[in-house]
């Protein structure tokens, strides 16, 4: 199945899968501040096909949630598709659509011939597109990077069309090879000549940090939609900046400092009542929800070691008593 007409105009700015990151609490504070269509984190083929407990709660989607994205990884055919199905049965009418990774670059995920390894085999990416096609019906993408390596140069259009030959419905390209992993800029160029390539929608993925960046991509490439990655760790106001230059609209406010940190006490609170065993995952996000503010510094340590919630509030709001007692004193 096709997308239907007009689903990337309801849905243009979209939440990347980030593995370790978009968990189903941090999913729903990125809905709030405006994502269209949020990722679960990017899940094993292999591991679902193991029955993994662990795996498959990578898909828990909170009730009310209107739909979620689902990315797989993997590079055996047979096993892409088995797990494809299996994942549109389990999640039902809260599955959008499905997305094979074809752009990780991660070491540990590119020895397997997964991610952005696919880049270097497009006949067996293409072989897996058309698998995991004809065992759903729901549509399938795939997401891919510029290409390799700088030295072997940009592939994503010639790859982009052999996907499209494939079946896939849409694609998502980032504008950096795989090998500069997140270094350097990501080229907008290689999404316009990738969306001048295929028929099918081009979402664009690589630098978009601010609502003014997303719009420059759009102007730049004509992509169908927005997805945002990096940008949005601690920082899911991106979505309501992103989602106002689009529109036109005047930008909010940056969070303040008290805004942060109610942000990330929100985060804790819900997901440790989901998954008690979540406080060394958490750690990195109550930094990112820091970051740049006063006192990250003081309270980088001390989230190292944090284990309850409770450990969590008192390390945040001793954030804000800090910055506090400094205005008292910078106003006296």
């Amino acid at each position: 199945m096709a997308f239907p007409a007009g689903f990337f105009e309801d849905h243009h700015v979209i939440l990347a899968p980030m593995a370790g990151v978009s968990d189903l609490i941090f999913r729903r504070l990125c809905e709030e501040q405006g994502a269209d269509l949020t990722f679960t984190e990017m899940v094993s083929a292999k591991g679902l096909s193991y029955a993994n407990e662990k795996t498959r709660h990578l898909m828990d989607v909170l009730p009310g949630t209107a739909e979620v994205g689902v990315q797989i990884f993997g590079h055996e055919p047979k096993t892409m598709a088995e797990q494809a199905k299996w994942i549109e049965d389990a999640l039902g009418e809260s599955l959008a659509y499905l997305d094979i990774n074809m752009g990780c670059p991660a070491r540990k995920i590119v020895k397997k011939g997964d991610g952005s390894a696919l880049m270097n085999a497009p006949e067996l990416a293409a072989d897996i597109v058309n698998a995991v096609k004809r065992a759903v019906s729901h549509p399938v993408t795939c997401k891919f990077r510029r290409g390799w390596s700088e030295e072997s140069g940009e592939s994503a259009s010639a790859f982009a069309y052999r996907m499209q030959e494939a079946g896939a419905d849409a694609v998502a390209v980032h504008g950096r090879f795989a090998m500069q992993y997140y270094k350097g800029a990501s080229d907008a160029g290689a999404i316009a000549r990738v969306k001048e390539a295929v028929s099918i929608p081009v979402i664009g993925n690589g630098d978009v940090t601010s609502g003014a960046q997303a719009r420059a991509l759009k102007e730049r490439t004509g992509c169908d939609a927005i997805m945002v990655g990096r940008a949005a760790q601690g920082n899911p106001w991106v979505f309501a900046d992103i989602k106002a230059a689009l529109a036109d609209d005047v930008a909010p406010s940056p969070p303040t400092l008290e805004e942060r940190v109610q942000m990330a006490r929100r985060h804790i609170a819900r997901l440790l009542a989901v998954r008690p065993h979540a406080a060394a995952y958490l750690r990195k996000h109550a930094m990112w929800y820091l970051h740049g503010c006063p006192h990250a510094a003081f309270a980088r340590g001390q989230l190292a070691t944090c284990k309850t919630q409770e450990e969590f509030f008192a390390v945040l709001d001793g954030v804000l008593d800090r910055d506090l007692t400094e205005g008292a004193a910078h106003g006296a």
